[in-house]
């Protein structure tokens, strides 16, 4: 699987606003969570956001060569995610690419904005520990509280246009051929695999279908 986006562009700023990216030396449980259960619950509605794994930050932007992660963590990692996730409430499960940039490997998690929003997630992993909603404010991961937990349910009531499934269209409807020219000209890693792969399972990577296939 890849980004639908240039992974060079998305490190420095060029495709996605800095307060949508959070940069993490290593593997950080706690925050993580929280930071995923943010950018799903997108108060903002800008899309949710991405957490780079691998690559230390300096006053949010990142210092490169990354320091990378050994290919053994990203495996760890990985497994580590799927249980955190299911510790969020709805569960939400984000789109997870490791990629080497300038030698070394990175761990990026993409996570959109969630269908089920609100979400929430505890705030200690220890057994038992409170959960809350998570939002961002700025580049900072916050606990949504007064009024700011208010809006959000308001928010999780009125899904974005852009964001509704329109089901009077069909897979047929989309273009093969521009979405591969777009891959192209993003120089996404999804373009060298667009020929070889199932045409609805692209889509799915490209987050523009959803649902079961029977209603693609």
């Amino acid at each position: 699987m890849g980004l639908p986006i240039d992974i060079l562009k998305l490190l420095t700023g060029q495709t996605i606003e800095w307060d949508r990216i959070e940069f993490k030396k290593g593997w950080n449980p706690e925050p993580i969570l929280h930071t995923i259960c943010a950018f799903a619950n997108d108060i903002n509605n800008w899309g949710g956001g991405y957490i780079i794994v691998g690559v230390e930050e300096k006053n949010g932007r990142p210092i490169l060569p990354p320091i990378g992660l050994e290919l053994d963590t990203i495996d760890a990692i990985q497994k580590s995610l799927q249980e955190l996730c299911h510790k969020i409430q709805p569960n939400y499960f984000p789109v997870t690419i490791p990629t080497m940039v300038e030698g070394k490997w990175i761990f990026v998690i993409w996570v959109a904005g969630g269908d089920n929003r609100p979400y929430k997630a505890p705030k200690l992993l220890r057994k038992g520990g409170q959960a809350f909603h998570y939002v961002r404010r700025g580049s900072v991961t916050k606990i949504a509280k007064d009024d700011v937990s208010r809006q959000l349910f308001e928010l999780a009531a009125k899904v974005p246009f852009d964001d509704r499934i329109n089901h009077h269209a069909s897979i047929d409807d989309i273009n093969f051929q521009l979405i591969r020219s777009f891959l192209r000209k993003v120089n996404s890693d999804l373009y060298a695999n667009s020929e070889t792969i199932q045409f609805k399972d692209l889509c799915r990577q490209m987050q523009i279908v959803r649902g079961p296939d029977e209603n693609l």
